[in-house]
């Protein structure tokens, strides 16, 4: 007797795998104490808030314990005080995190931005070029005068001598060389610009802890996969100066205006040090420049829409850019038409790129940009 066998899909309620308490803990405090600027303690306040909404923990493991283990792990340090004898103990220490897990959340940053990556073993980018490279492409040509013998195909030039002379008396030519084509090589040099003026964090939006991700996780990208390339980091406000990349978890903004110009000063000045041929400027920014710091030390600051002064400076930045070719790409946050209007003035002065985007996305598309740039000469 024939069965009928019924074939399909079939549906069941999605259960999440099963976590230890610390892994769903430390999942969460990732993400607390990178949007509190590396401030444990008030990561940890979040954390209890949350425990008592959504009772994370229970009698059989408590936020206690998941703190005990985060030191105990080396992902955080207590951090001693003397006395200073105005009432405040000796040994009272406060909560930071360590080098261990700064490294953490970038890598974090990295997975929720661009996924895993896989570690390549050169950690260079190719470009379009073909020559006497060192990054085999797999395709066959004939020798020419010049090749390296490094590059000879010793299983395609014997079938050729074979064929061409027969099997009884062997003879190798130069005509029955092949060689195995390379690419070159390239090396970038990049210099990102984060934003940290007040506007950042106006109209009850955060754009600051993005714009820091982002940072977080190019930084991580480039030292795991691209290990030859560099990459510069700096913040502008009223001024512009350089952080490191182990600043960037504790990065906030300030009460300051934006001075683009002393950003892209500064990242010219620092791509000029570098030996990479190709260099690029990342931008990262939602305001309109509003702030200039005059040849006598004071700040000219004008935030009533575009100041013709601070507009122009701007330009002549992003001209003196193209003339060392050095591209800049923008990744406008805000949407207002006109500085819309403004950053398409800058980009072709410039001959770079503009991205106008929100929050969403901007990672995907830094990312993309900073790949596409690998693969060719950036003249």
């Amino acid at each position: 007797m024939a069965m009928n066998l019924r074939k399909g899909f079939r549906f069941q309620v999605y259960e999440a795998p099963e976590q230890a308490p610390f892994d769903k803990l430390f999942e969460i405090f990732r993400e607390l104490v990178t949007h509190t600027s590396g401030d444990v303690d008030e990561a940890l306040d979040w954390l209890r808030e949350l425990d008592k909404e959504y009772e994370l923990t229970d009698e059989n493991y408590t936020i206690d314990d998941f703190i005990e283990d985060l030191k105990a792990k080396g992902f955080l340090r207590e951090e001693f005080k003397e006395g200073d004898g105005k009432g405040t103990e000796p040994g009272k220490g406060d909560l930071a995190i360590t080098a261990k897990m700064e490294r953490i959340i970038r890598q974090q940053a990295l997975d929720q931005i661009f996924g895993k990556l896989k570690r390549s073993g050169a950690g260079n980018h190719k470009t379009g070029k073909s020559g006497q490279g060192d990054e085999h492409t797999g395709e066959l040509r004939e020798y020419r005068f010049g090749d390296g013998l490094e590059h000879l195909s010793m299983t395609e030039s014997l079938k050729n001598a074979q064929i061409h002379h027969g099997m009884d008396s062997f003879s190798l030519t130069e005509d029955d060389l092949v060689v195995e084509d390379t690419q070159y090589k390239a090396q970038m040099s990049t210099v990102l610009m984060i934003d940290i003026s007040h506007s950042m964090i106006l109209y009850g939006e955060d754009r600051i802890t993005p714009a820091k991700k982002v940072a977080m996780a190019l930084a991580e990208l480039i030292t795991t996969r691209y290990p030859k390339d560099t990459l510069d980091i700096l913040v502008f406000g009223n001024d512009a100066w350089p952080i490191s990349i182990q600043e960037l978890p504790y990065l906030k903004v300030g009460p300051y205006h934006t001075n683009t110009v002393a950003g892209l000063q500064l990242a010219m000045d620092m791509l000029r040090r570098k030996r990479n041929t190709n260099k690029q400027i990342f931008m990262i920014t939602d305001g309109k420049p509003s702030c200039l710091r005059m040849p006598n030390g004071d700040y000219y600051k004008n935030s009533v829409g575009l100041d013709d002064l601070i507009v122009e400076k701007c330009y002549n930045m992003a001209r003196q850019a193209r003339k060392l070719h050095i591209p800049i790409t923008t990744f406008m946050i805000a949407q207002d038409p006109y500085l819309m209007q403004f950053i398409r003035h800058f980009t072709e002065a410039n001959k770079g790129k503009a991205f106008f985007t929100g929050l969403k996305g901007l990672g995907e598309m830094i990312f993309e940009d900073y790949e596409a740039n690998r693969r060719k000469k950036l003249k």
